[in-house]
Parts: C-alpha cells; structure tokens; sequence
C-alpha cells in the first residue's frame, strides 16, 4: 500500500517509541481517514511543518503555508515532489498550463534564491510554464541571478492587467504565493480573476498562529479518538495572550500568568503520563515566522525580568513589524541529534503528499531551545531504500518507521490547514454576499 510517505532515513535510531509503534500499527485506517479528509477539504498547494519529537510526545510546533526550503531537501526526492505538484496545480486549476510565482523580496539571500530555482524546477518538471514575477520594486526589468549553485534565477517585474497579474504576456490561471505576506496584502493582488495559491488571507498580514492551532487541536482530537490514544500526544497546548507592549512593558504581567498556566497544565499532562521532566513554554509572536520574535521559558519570572535587548528582540518582527499578540505554547522537547548536535525534524509537503524533509540542526542551542535561529543549518533526509512505506518487518529498526510517523502528524498540520484556507474562502464568499 502506498503510505504516501517515503521511506527515509532518520537521525534518531534505537526501537520505536510507543507512540511511533501505534502510529505504525494503525496504518491502513490512518491512511484511509487521510483520504477521506483531504476528499472533504483539499490540502493546500503545499506547506512544512516543524516537529518536536519527546519520544513520549510528537507534536508540530509551527506550520509554514510559504514553505522556503526547498533547496534542502535531497535530490532523489524531486520524483516525488514533481508528482505531487502536478496534482496540486491540476486540483486548483485545471485548465492551466503555466504557474506564475510570486516571490519574496529577499533578492540578496542566495538561500532563499536557491529555494525559489528549486521550486520553479519542480513546476517546471511538472509540466508547466513558470515564470517568476517580483512584487519588489527594485526589480523594473527582467533581472538574471547567478546563484552559487550555478544556476541562473530570472527574476521579472510583475504587472497587472485588468483583473489579471502576469510578466511580459503571461496571465496563467494560477498564481502560487512564495511570500508570507508579513509586510502586508499588496494592492496588486487584491481581487484578481485568477487562482491564488494560497488566499492572501493565509498571509501573515492576517493569519494567527493560534487560529491554526485551534484548527489543528480539533483535528488531532478527531484523530486520537479514531486510533485510540490521549491527544495531548500529537498535540501543544497553545494559548493567545496580548496584546503586550515589551518596549513600554505593559502586559507582561497578563503574559506571565499565561506561561505559569500552560507550565501547570503540562505538568499535570506530565504526571498523568509518568514524566520526569521539568515542563517549558515557548513565547512566539502569534503572526510572523524566521524564527522571530520567540524564546523558551521555564519560569513565569522568565517573562517579567526581561532586559532591555531581549525585550526588543521580542518586539522585532519580519519586515519591520512589531509583535504584539503573543502565542504561548507548551514546550515540547527534542531528542533529535545529528552527529551530537541537537536537531528537530521538518516535513515538507505538496498537495496531501508528503515529498520529504530535512533536520534542522544547531550546535549551538539545547533540548528546549528554538532552533531556527542564526547558526542552524540543515541536514536533508535522503532515501533509506526504494521502498515508499513502512517496513513492518522491522519493528525493531526506527529507521525507515520514525519517519512515517513525522508524516503522519504533519500531515494533521496539513490539515489543519487546509481548513484554515477553507474558512477563508468562506469568509471571502461571506463577505461578496454582504
């Protein structure tokens, strides 16, 4: 049966933890609610989602609708991204034969240029005309990167006509978003006649974090209900607070109590479950991602005895925003390690299909720190065999098995998500109607 996961090679090794094991055991009814779900609300074009694996708990602590990595993810996966791309852009437009993609402004980050050749390569593969148009207006003309790879990144100036956005004579149908939004909607996209890939409304400018959360909290409870295990497993505990001032410190206070909360509710979760650990929460600017604007707590004093710099950087956002509305959320801790460093796995996904992932890894942080800081770099997941589902044979190997596992509590991120994009679309519908 084709898991719609591959078969990967994974840095944690020794036998399956429990959790892992269930997941593993449960896998033709897993497989089967998958289909039905994604049937009922079609997953997003595509998304990554970082996991926190405990041994005890595996829990997605963040799902990116604007994924920009992928660039890391090993070569021999693209078989599998290209497949799924044709099937994402053949469910959202049908009648297309071109993509048009529109990119962040970051035209000096070699990284993120090296993702978005990636990503126009897979399209590309997929069969199907792809330009890119820029939203930045220092690009006035076609512009030609060499990237350190050697290869070449055209970027050209977009423009609209009408109800439809293109470059030079082309206005496809679909529109895919490779740009968070965090610096707004721009005007130019506003009401255009064409597929966008995701809704502007899944931008930072108006998406919450605690809002997919609260998506992904429903999800999860149906899942655990249907294999038979306590949701707090697969799930943070996540709660809103804001908004907070850190420069004028005003809600701090309020934001303290948050984080004893959540620690109290986690160590409850802890002895009900029999673990000795010290619970810990994470802080997050509840829009916004780079791994901005975010920092581990054990204490509520944590919050209130915050100097002057770290209360700045808690204020600094993407694109010069400024973070208000805070996510607290329960720390989940990584027992991932890659060549002794601490590492948390990412899950990359197109259409409803796992295409593969990769470690991020910093030597530099601990257990419960957040990883995607400066200093991390990335390890890709590279096939284990030709196989694409789990080896039941060997229970014993967490190999090739740990990894299906990931994919399935991404994909509870995926479709967490994928609600998300419907409630906006609703909202949208709503909205015309009024």
């Amino acid at each position: 049966m084709n898991s719609q996961v591959p078969h990967l090679q994974t840095a944690q090794t020794g036998p399956l933890h429990q959790l892992e094991s269930h997941l593993l055991g449960h896998q033709a009814q897993i497989e089967s609610w998958f289909r039905k779900q994604f049937k009922e609300t079609p997953a997003p074009f595509y998304a990554s989602v970082d996991l926190r694996n405990a041994g005890y708990k595996l829990a997605p602590v963040d799902t990116n609708l604007f994924p920009a990595g992928f660039n890391n993810l090993h070569p021999d996966l693209k078989p599998l991204a290209i497949q799924a791309a044709q099937s994402a852009v053949t469910q959202a437009c049908p009648i297309t034969d071109g993509v048009l993609i529109i990119p962040e402004n970051h035209t000096r980050n070699t990284f993120y240029l090296e993702n978005l050749c990636t990503l126009q390569e897979i399209v590309t593969l997929a069969g199907y005309e792809v330009h890119i148009g820029s939203i930045n207006p220092e690009i006035t003309e076609p512009t030609d990167i060499e990237l350190p790879s050697g290869k070449t990144l055209t970027l050209k100036p977009i423009k609209r006509q009408d109800d439809r956005v293109g470059v030079d004579d082309f206005f496809p149908c679909a529109v895919l978003l490779n740009n968070d939004l965090s610096a707004g909607r721009p005007e130019i996209l506003e009401n255009i006649d064409q597929t966008l890939l995701p809704p502007l409304d899944l931008g930072w400018a108006n998406r919450y974090k605690t809002h997919h959360f609260t998506h992904y909290q429903n999800v999860a409870e149906a899942f655990a209900n249907l294999i038979g295990i306590d949701p707090w497993l697969i799930s943070p505990l996540s709660v809103q607070c804001g908004p907070i001032n850190y420069k004028e410190r005003t809600g701090l206070e309020s934001l303290a109590e948050t984080v004893n909360q959540v620690l109290e509710k986690t160590q409850s979760y802890y002895k009900t479950h029999g673990i000795p650990c010290k619970p810990f929460a994470i802080v997050k600017s509840d829009s916004g991602t780079y791994g901005m604007a975010i920092m581990s707590v054990k204490d509520p004093e944590d919050v209130l005895n915050l100097n002057r710099k770290q209360r700045n950087k808690m204020a600094s956002a993407k694109e010069g925003a400024v973070a208000e509305q805070m996510l607290v959320q329960e720390g989940v801790y990584t027992y991932e390690t890659w060549e002794g460093a601490v590492a948390e796995p990412v899950v990359y996904m197109i259409h409803n299909q796992v295409v593969g992932g990769f470690y991020r890894v910093h030597t530099g942080k601990t257990i419960t720190d957040n990883l995607n800081s400066p200093g991390m770099h990335f390890e890709p997941l590279s096939f284990d065999s030709s196989l694409v589902s789990p080896d039941k044979s060997k229970d014993c190997d967490a190999t090739p098995n740990r990894f299906y596992a990931y994919g399935v509590v991404a994909r509870l991120a995926l479709l967490a998500a994928a609600r998300e994009i419907a409630d906006a679309k609703q909202n949208i519908e709503n909205a015309k109607k009024a």
